[in-house]
């Protein structure tokens, strides 16, 4: 019988072990949902925020092309970090994008893993993939 009392409690203490190891798993499932959503969000942000760059530097909409750019970006979600106007005919939009999603976990204002960097513009007014992928979990 003192072996069979030396053994009491020993399920409490497996659980408890099995429920931190879930909430562990939990935690990183959702930081990993959350980098990807923000992988995801900073492309479609750099896309349009260039394409509308883009217009603006040919003449299509009125404005600054960075200007532009910025303004459709904050409307997407994500912070404008780098715009430049370049091409032959100065057509070209590069944009570099950051997705916050530290802020909403943390409540600080830091851009983190959605980073995209896109160009578009030139003669045939094309989105080129390659020119600058997006930083995340892809």
């Amino acid at each position: 019988m003192i072996a069979h009392q030396e053994e009491r409690g020993s399920g409490t203490v497996l659980t408890l072990a099995a429920i931190a190891a879930l909430m562990m798993l939990i935690g990183v499932v959702h930081v990993v949902g959350s980098a990807a959503v923000a992988a995801a969000q900073a492309a479609r942000g750099a896309d349009l925020a260039a394409l509308a760059a883009a217009d603006s530097a040919r003449g299509l909409t009125t404005g600054d092309p960075c200007t532009v750019a910025d303004d459709v970006a904050t409307r997407n979600g994500v912070m404008l970090r780098h715009c430049v106007i370049t091409g032959d005919h100065g057509t070209e939009a590069v944009v570099e994008v950051v997705v916050p999603v530290l802020p909403k976990l943390l409540g600080r204002g830091r851009g983190a893993p959605g980073l995209c960097r896109r160009r578009v513009g030139g003669c045939r007014q094309r989105t080129s993939r390659a020119a600058g992928g997006c930083l995340g979990l892809r």
